[in-house]
């Protein structure tokens, strides 16, 4: 529904300013929007973090796009072809800062945007890009507000109601939890969203929830660990980002309560803190390298490509291990060069309208959108931490809760 409203208040703008004899404000195609193909190069705008609390799963979101660009580096529009280059710029993990970052891309005439790692900063980005009439495409911003009402973004995650459904039942199938202490991080949409989720359906499941939220800038874990403890929590369900989850994960080890967590654990930060401290952790992940014949190349191509330039392996934490964010960071991508290809035109609104009809078959899966521009995606990889081996294992695949 909000297409066909979008598409009739375009409609109704052009007819006014036709008769009114104004401008639409085109570009050097010709059509309404935004988007820069001169000296045949087309832009494509990265709004991810590279500082701040997300920084470090912004560059390895940043990681995927950027090796899907050395696979894919051009695209042909009306016979000519076109360079693709890519226009970082680093919205810091903060939401005013984000505004300023999306305007910044906006004045550079990227004609789409990928990302952005974090659903907070990805919302306050989005009346920008709505009103430059440019579509982004989110990688891993999972919470349903990112694309609500908003005919110009998208994504290629699966979102966080489903997310939060599947590992409660998580705890309740692999651990029989009776009592499960959430432990989300104030002021952070992603986990204060996904906590809710998640106890929504514990209600559902009749597992108890004790609930803390831990402040900004807050260090000490430890007071956090020994009210689940006194809440005789069977698990910790913590989606936090991956500085604050190295702090928790030692003192959880300590107290011998398995922790459970979204996909912003799937990184090597939490195999390395899991592995040293011996604790016992389950997340939920996009990506698995088993799952298809191009999941697994993919994950060859990426690490060659890693271990060729010490730049990009200091960017991906100093390790090869292959996060899931790299791997949407590329589905993204190649979405983006898609759309371009169905619009057949640099022009931003132009690509927007086509991406609806876009389909693609990823390394993280099929990507169709619906109305809202989110993808279907209905299943999710659960992994652990083999802390004496110090790698990933694969869990299962869980579909959703019944």
């Amino acid at each position: 529904m909000k297409r066909m409203f979008a598409v009739l208040l375009t409609l109704a703008m052009a007819l006014s300013l036709a008769a009114c004899g104004g401008d639409s404000g085109s570009n050097s195609n010709g059509a309404g929007g935004s988007g820069s193909s001169e000296g045949g190069v087309i832009k494509i705008g990265i709004y991810e973090p590279s500082s701040g609390a997300n920084g470090a799963g912004g560059k390895k979101e940043v990681l995927g796009i950027e090796y899907a660009n050395t696979q894919v580096s051009s695209v042909t529009i009306g016979g000519e072809e076109y360079k693709v280059e890519l226009v970082p710029v680093d919205n810091q993990s903060e939401n005013d800062k984000g505004v300023s970052a999306a305007q910044q891309l906006v004045s550079s005439g990227v004609a789409v945007v990928l990302g952005s790692y974090g659903s907070g900063v990805s919302m306050a980005a989005a009346p920008v890009f709505e009103e430059a009439k440019i579509a982004a495409i989110g990688c891993s911003c999972t919470n349903p507000g990112v694309t609500l009402g908003n005919p110009y973004y998208f994504r290629v995650c699966y979102l966080d109601p489903f997310q939060g459904s599947v590992l409660a039942n998580l705890a309740k199938d692999e651990f029989d939890a009776k009592t499960a202490y959430v432990f989300t991080e104030l002021g952070d949409d992603y986990s204060v969203g996904l906590g809710e989720y998640f106890t929504q359906e514990c209600g559902r499941l009749g597992i108890q929830v004790v609930a803390d939220q831990n402040p900004q800038g807050n260090t000490d874990m430890s007071g956090f660990v020994n009210a689940a403890k006194s809440a005789g929590a069977d698990v910790i369900f913590a989606p936090s980002s991956t500085t604050v989850a190295s702090l928790l994960i030692d003192q959880a080890a300590s107290a011998g309560i398995p922790l459970i967590a979204g996909d912003t654990w799937d990184d090597a930060v939490i195999l390395q803190a899991a592995s040293k401290s011996k604790a016992d952790v389950y997340f939920s992940t996009f990506y698995d390298e088993g799952a298809s014949d191009d999941a697994a190349a993919f994950m060859e191509g990426f690490k060659a490509w890693l271990n060729a330039n010490s730049d990009k392996l200091a960017n991906n934490g100093g390790s090869d291990t292959v996060s899931a964010v790299s791997a949407l960071g590329y589905d993204a991508y190649m979405v983006a060069i898609e759309a371009i290809k169905a619009a057949g035109s640099a022009d931003s609104d132009a690509i927007a309208k086509a991406l609806p009809g876009v389909t693609y078959t990823g390394v993280t899966g099929d990507v169709v959108f619906d109305d809202e521009g989110d993808v279907d995606k209905n299943i999710i990889f659960i992994k652990g931490v083999d802390t004496e081996k110090g790698e990933f294992y694969s869990v299962k695949e869980q579909g959703l809760a019944q």
